[in-house]
């Protein structure tokens, strides 16, 4: 039983952390790195994940730059960046890509929250699905006659504390994505 609780605590933890990179990568008035992780770049005709192809770094609160590592990707990582729903048209001096950001507008910030609050229910399905699973297999321990009906109630307890703990660390990360999308 133990284990079981313990796999659906790391799922439900991986989870929330795979909310948080979501909710890293919807861009609120600074611009970060962290907004490019979900770019695909075509470099000798496999795509590959900018990182792996170019630094960035951030001069100014709006403005990245990315500097590829072979210069001869440039054309195809400054088409990935255009391509891409970060709403930007990088310039290229050759060598490094300029991505200026503009400011948000306030309905820009209403379509970042939505999709906030999308990506925060995805994540809370996840920990729901991972929840429902954990919940099959003590039933099955159960049914199998391996553990008490006592013992199970108890670990369903504990597994309900546990989905209620990891829903609201996506809900404290909702709220901090909203107040950084609402400041101006």
């Amino acid at each position: 039983m133990n284990d079981i609780l313990n796999e659906a605590d790391g799922k439900m933890s991986k989870s929330v952390e795979a909310t948080r990179e979501e909710f890293a990568a919807i861009r609120a008035g600074r611009a970060h790195p962290s907004m490019f992780s979900k770019i695909l770049v075509d470099y000798y005709g496999s795509p590959t994940p900018i990182q792996q192809l170019a630094s960035f770094t951030a001069p100014e609160a709006r403005i990245i730059l990315v500097q590829p590592f072979d210069v001869g990707a440039i054309n195809n990582v400054e088409k990935a960046i255009r391509d891409s729903d970060l709403g930007v048209n990088p310039s290229s001096d050759g060598k490094v890509l300029r991505c200026v950001f503009p400011e948000l507008t306030e309905e820009r910030r209403k379509e970042f929250i939505k999709l906030a609050k999308e990506k925060a229910e995805g994540g809370k399905v996840a920990v729901r699905q991972v929840r429902q699973k954990a919940k099959q297999n003590l039933e099955k321990l159960e049914k199998d006659g391996e553990v008490g009906k006592d013992d199970v109630t108890g670990a369903e307890k504990r597994l309900d504390a546990m989905t209620k703990k990891h829903g609201d660390s996506i809900d404290e990360l909702l709220k901090a994505k909203e107040a950084e999308l609402l400041e101006v």
